[in-house]
């Protein structure tokens, strides 16, 4: 072809056809609606699930209650009387622990523990449980829960126990029993307890020596009895509330 003709053979610029974009519109449309019903069922579905688990759930707790209901209301009203009682226990202690009595009771006690420990030495180690025992039949006979002929009667078994159980000589097995009876008695029972139980230790110690059957001293108390601990920790929240009391008012002054 001549170039003089070439330019009439230029292809002429189609004008853009609009209206496919409208088709593909509508079919994403279509599209996306289609996706958002078929999430909109998962959705339901997935909310059925959850909500049949919720009723079986519930039906297994309706049973659980129906069978065991009332030991489970027990137990929580026996931890709450529990913790009702150790906070009154608490603000007795901080407001009105007897700082005298509680003092006359660890001497006189600790005066047992140490004629018992310098007679029979570990007579206190051996038997931590057993002065424990005796010092909450003590409290009890102070807080008058148990009537004072049971109190002596209980007292009487501890000492049997511990002589014709247990197989301990006669110090160590009165010694829960003396102990609680200085500590918690009155005055003239503190006196004879003190008296014969100092008595019963020399009687012993007298016979070992004349047998020749001397007790090594194995060392220092390695337990200390827990009511004894209780008192002095008594002793010092009522000293601790009593110095941050003055000491507010102090401020409070200045």
């Amino acid at each position: 072809m001549p170039d003089r003709f070439r330019p009439l053979t230029k292809e002429a610029p189609d004008k853009p056809v609009r209206w496919p974009w409208f088709i593909a519109l509508a079919f994403a449309l279509y599209a996306w609606r289609t996706v958002l019903w078929e999430l909109s069922n998962w959705k339901k579905a997935v909310a059925a699930i959850f909500q049949f688990i919720g009723y079986i759930l519930k039906l297994a707790l309706a049973l659980v209650f129906h069978f065991i209901g009332d030991p489970i209301t027990s137990l929580i009203r026996g931890i709450e009387t529990t913790f009702y009682t150790i906070r009154a226990s608490y603000s007795w202690v901080i407001a009105y622990a007897p700082i005298p009595d509680l003092t006359t009771v660890i001497v006189l006690s600790s005066a047992i523990l140490a004629i018992s420990e310098a007679t029979v030495p570990d007579s206190v180690n051996s038997q931590p449980y057993m002065l424990t025992l005796a010092g909450l039949i003590g409290l009890a006979a102070v807080r008058s829960y148990i009537s004072e002929l049971f109190f002596w009667i209980l007292l009487l078994g501890l000492f049997s126990f511990s002589r014709f159980v247990k197989k301990r000589d006669y110090v160590s097995s009165a010694l829960p029993a003396a102990a609680v009876l200085a500590g918690v008695g009155e005055p003239w029972i503190r006196i004879i307890v003190l008296a014969s139980y100092l008595a019963l230790a020399i009687i012993q110690h007298s016979k070992q020596r004349s047998d020749g059957k001397e007790n090594e001293v194995t060392g220092p108390v390695r337990r200390v009895p827990i009511p004894l601990l209780c008192a002095a920790l008594a002793i010092g929240l009522r000293v601790a509330a009593k110095w941050a009391g003055y000491r507010h008012l102090t401020w409070m002054i200045a």
